[in-house]
């Protein structure tokens, strides 16, 4: 958590000020995003290895993931992906043209599609989870982060 200390000030009508940010405070925010680019560049290593960009892995991670199922529409995926409608649509094409993930209609509105993983696309993204895991652990123990249910 962070040390915060807060300052009086005179904006608005008695709008606390923004928090001033300790020595402590920083050196443990630039910790947290130095080991955060690590994880990301090693997934970006991995993922290259495996012939994806990471934003596609992330893509079929998030359908394996996506809870009570396995599919999820192009919204939900722009969602997760932190990412715009448009630019999901062309994400999913490039999985969809690599024999990844499939487009249907919808179950309830045909309106609207459904992306679903292929068998290939759950292969790889198993293949590339677990690969992840050793960097995970190290994260979860650098940064004292919770662990799952049942995990070690």
């Amino acid at each position: 958590m962070l040390q915060r200390v807060k300052e009086a000030t005179m904006f608005g009508q008695g709008d606390p000020s923004p928090d001033v940010l300790t020595k402590q405070d920083f050196e443990r925010l630039s910790q947290f995003r130095h080991r955060l680019r690590c994880f990301q560049r090693h997934s970006e290593d991995i993922c290259r290895e495996h012939g994806l960009t990471s934003l596609q892995y992330q893509l079929l991670l998030h359908l394996k993931g996506f809870e009570g199922r396995e599919w999820a529409t192009v919204g939900e995926l722009a969602e997760r992906l932190q990412a715009k409608h448009h630019g999901t649509v062309a994400l999913v094409g490039r999985c969809e043209e690599a024999g990844l993930v499939e487009r249907r209609p919808g179950r309830e509105d045909r309106r609207r599609m459904e992306v679903h993983l292929l068998e290939k696309g759950g292969q790889l993204v198993e293949r590339i989870a677990a690969r992840h895991q050793p960097e995970l652990g190290y994260l979860q123990q650098e940064l004292h982060l919770p662990r799952g249910e049942g995990k070690p």
